[in-house]
């Protein structure tokens, strides 16, 4: 087994979006070759409510899926297709865009804080235009196990030591992990060759290999190894993500993912004529 390194640190880029949400955009859209097929991480971590509470009003989506993963908090999903889910603690929201729809993400609270991810997996060009699909995933449905060293690991997507996650998709072959370490622990993840991957500490500092990454910072892995050594010197929490690189051309015009300028040209012609408002979401 060959351990992965670090290659690259990265902070990620203070911002605004939806109606004023302030969060850290994590991967940029300059990491979209290098992290193929991940094309977005958003983390959001805000206790005053100035910070969260519009929400993110109706926007349309085409092209890719979106992973919205809640640490503390409640958020509220509706769509075009009339599919409603409220999102708490620990729950997952995995939605297929595909031929697009609209969909709004709208804090459930007045106070408190509200902590989560949100992810964006692409997919392939023949698969861009599927119908949209939902799901809200609850806490306790997420699969997770806990080494005998103490290490608590939620298996969201993918497998781990046997695990396998709530969600398992063609093409990119998703892993998504949400790893808690104790002090002192270790633990060790296989990784597929020539896949992608990146840790995002959100608590404590982890180290991979002779790099520390510290909290609210990524690390992206360099593809040379089939396994990635996690370690800590206090509590730590990370999310380990990995995926197949489809290796085909993006072209990104806002919430819009597609291959071609001329599909994205097509694509808001589609939404301005209203396509997209009726889109019919089939469950995953």
């Amino acid at each position: 087994m060959q351990p992965r390194q670090v290659e690259r640190l990265v902070q990620g880029v203070q911002t605004a979006d939806g109606a004023g949400v302030k969060l850290t955009r994590v991967l940029t859209q300059d990491l979209q070759r290098r992290l193929d097929p991940f094309l977005m991480l958003d983390a959001f971590r805000n206790d005053n409510p100035d910070d969260y509470i519009g929400g993110f009003p109706d926007h349309p989506h085409r092209g890719f899926e979106t992973v919205t993963y809640m640490i503390a908090g409640r958020m509220r999903h509706r769509d075009s297709a009339g599919n409603e889910g409220l999102l708490g603690p620990g729950g997952v929201q995995w939605m297929t865009a595909g031929s697009g729809l609209i969909h709004s993400e709208l804090p459930e609270q007045e106070e408190g804080l509200m902590e989560g991810f949100q992810l964006w997996l692409n997919l392939p060009a023949d698969r861009k235009m599927i119908k949209p699909s939902y799901r809200d995933i609850a806490p306790d449905s997420i699969p997770e196990y806990t080494t005998d060293g103490g290490v608590l690991v939620r298996v969201i997507a993918g497998h781990s030591h046997g695990t396998a996650g709530a969600v398992t998709r063609p093409d990119t072959e998703p892993l998504f992990l949400d790893i808690h370490l104790p002090t002192g622990a270790k633990f060790s993840q296989a990784l597929p060759t020539g896949h992608h991957a990146f840790v995002y500490t959100y608590r404590g500092s982890a180290q991979v290999g002779g790099t520390t990454v510290v909290d609210r910072n990524m690390g992206i892995l360099d593809d040379h190894g089939d396994t990635v050594e996690l370690s800590c010197a206090e509590p730590t929490r990370l999310l380990l993500i990995a995926g197949k690189p489809l290796n085909e051309p993006i072209a990104q015009y806002g919430p819009f993912v597609m291959n071609t300028t001329e599909q994205i040209h097509q694509t808001l012609q589609d939404y301005r004529a209203g396509k997209f408002e009726a889109a019919v979401v089939q469950s995953l």
